[in-house]
């Protein structure tokens, strides 16, 4: 049994079953280079106030990046009796540089220091998923721009609607992918704020100079609070509900897709190396890429879920149910890095069948509101022209016929308005056209859509250099 760096109170070792059950090493591993960054401010801001000497402080700067060496070469022996991936950088440095390595937790503890590293981690891998939502976008706009005319159905209720482009359907998601990279930019600002020199909880009685580690770290803020400080996880649970939101966006094109390139739809066609088959159907090609990221959804809501009931009774400040918070995150954030590359990939891969999709608008009655339009520009009323085109869609269905292929007496049956023109106004390609009201699916406004497209991907990489700037680098 490893004799444990705060056992001086404690007469008996702790019990092997309870080593393991408190470890964290075997998932908090991951944050070495947060923790051995926050180390080395931590040994200058004690250099600059007279706590270590030259001597100390450059042992254990060149300590900790030898050891940041190993661990990166994979020659890095992490140990489930020294718990958390602090003790075991601080053991192994005490180890080779002596005393010194001892002296380095001055002014410090464990508290805040696992904060100091949960915050520059989640700051660090909120970059990563902003960087692949902006790569998710620009797959939407460029597929956008590919099939830009291509008409297909709109939907409600799963019901055919309206005619549409295909390029505003892309469109939507690319606004909603803006919207989760705001949501993640409002991440890191929570996530930018420095915890070390809490202490505990109430601080410390040594002259620490805190603004000092910030700038070292490239920190905007500092906490004000001590008890704040170590006990706050707002942005851990604000990192969940944006991952939650932005999966419950994919989980939603995952679920068209799959409707999509069914043989029922068969709008679209998906790459085959985004599909499998089946051990015994040999025909069958299977999206599972798309049901796998609607079924990674429920994952990732399970997390927020897990997280905010464990942070909802806690008193202040530090309590050990805060260990929790670790393994959820982790996971929450592989998932959704993995899910937008993956997505990517798709939606580039994607094979669009604009004259199956062209066909479903034709045969069908998405051009009735149309219709009801042209006569409420003649001059009837809405409501009466609601019921007349209403009216002419059973007309329809009795006959076998689609609006279109209604004769000029049969629309004068109907109302004295229809003329020749009616043809033209509820063509697919008009339908489309005319509903270029700001943000419609009209031909104008896509392209309009597309320009702020461009502008919003170079606002956003304007915004990722400024974090790439403050990166942090050993």
């Amino acid at each position: 049994m490893a004799e444990q760096m705060w056992g001086g109170r404690f007469a008996k070792s702790t019990d092997e079953m309870i080593n393991e059950f408190q470890a964290s090493i075997n998932f908090d591993k991951r944050m070495y280079h947060e923790d051995i960054a926050g180390s080395i401010a931590h040994a200058k801001m004690l250099n600059k106030v007279g706590i270590l000497n030259d001597e100390d402080t450059n042992a254990i700067i060149t300590g900790l990046k030898n050891i940041l060496i190993k661990i990166e070469q994979g020659n890095f022996d992490f140990s489930v009796d020294l718990e958390d991936i602090h003790m075991n950088i601080e053991k192994r440095l005490t180890e080779a540089i002596g005393d010194a390595g001892g002296r380095l937790h001055t002014a410090r503890s464990r508290n805040d220091q696992v904060a100091l590293d949960t915050h520059m981690y989640v700051r660090r891998e909120t970059i990563e998923v902003a960087k692949l939502i902006k790569e998710l976008q620009l797959a939407f706009a460029d597929t956008a721009k590919k099939y830009k005319d291509v008409i297909m159905p709109g939907y409600t209720h799963l019901q055919r609607a309206q005619p549409i482009l295909f390029s505003h359907h892309m469109m939507a998601y690319f606004s909603m992918l803006s919207r989760d990279f705001s949501r993640f930019k409002g991440v890191y600002e929570r996530c930018d704020i420095m915890p070390l020199g809490a202490g505990a909880l109430a601080g410390t009685t040594f002259p620490i100079d805190r603004q000092f580690v910030a700038e070292q770290l490239n920190f905007d803020a500092i906490y004000s609070n001590s008890l704040d400080a170590v006990s706050d996880r707002d942005y851990i649970m604000e990192f969940l509900s944006a991952a939650s939101i932005l999966m419950i966006h994919l989980s939603r094109i995952s679920e068209e897709i799959i409707f999509w390139c069914s043989r029922e739809f068969s709008f679209v066609e998906l790459d085959d190396a985004h599909c499998t088959g089946s051990s015994m159907m040999p025909q069958k090609k299977n999206p599972d890429v798309s049901e796998l990221v609607r079924g990674k959804t429920g994952r990732v809501i399970g997390h927020l879920m897990a997280m905010l009931t464990t942070v909802k009774g806690l008193p202040l400040a530090y309590n050990k149910d805060l260990q929790e918070d670790k393994e959820g995150l982790f996971d929450a954030i592989d998932t959704i890095k993995f899910s937008l590359a993956v997505y990517a990939q798709l939606i580039r891969g994607m094979k669009v069948k604009a004259d199956i999709m062209l066909k479903a608008v034709r045969e069908d009655f998405s051009n009735a509101t149309d219709l009801a339009d042209y006569l409420v520009k003649k001059g009837m009323p809405f409501r009466k022209a609601h019921s007349v085109s209403g009216h002419a869609v059973h007309y329809c269905i009795e006959h076998k016929k689609w609006l279109e292929d209604l004769t000029m007496d049969e629309f004068k049956q109907m109302s004295d308005l229809f003329e020749d023109d009616i043809y033209e106004a509820i063509k697919p390609e008009t339908c489309v056209k005319n509903r270029n009201s700001y943000g419609g699916t009209s031909y104008q406004q896509v392209d309009m859509q597309l320009e702020l497209a461009d502008k919003i991907l170079n606002d956003e990489q304007a915004q990722l250099d400024i974090y790439k700037d403050k990166q942090i680098k050993l």
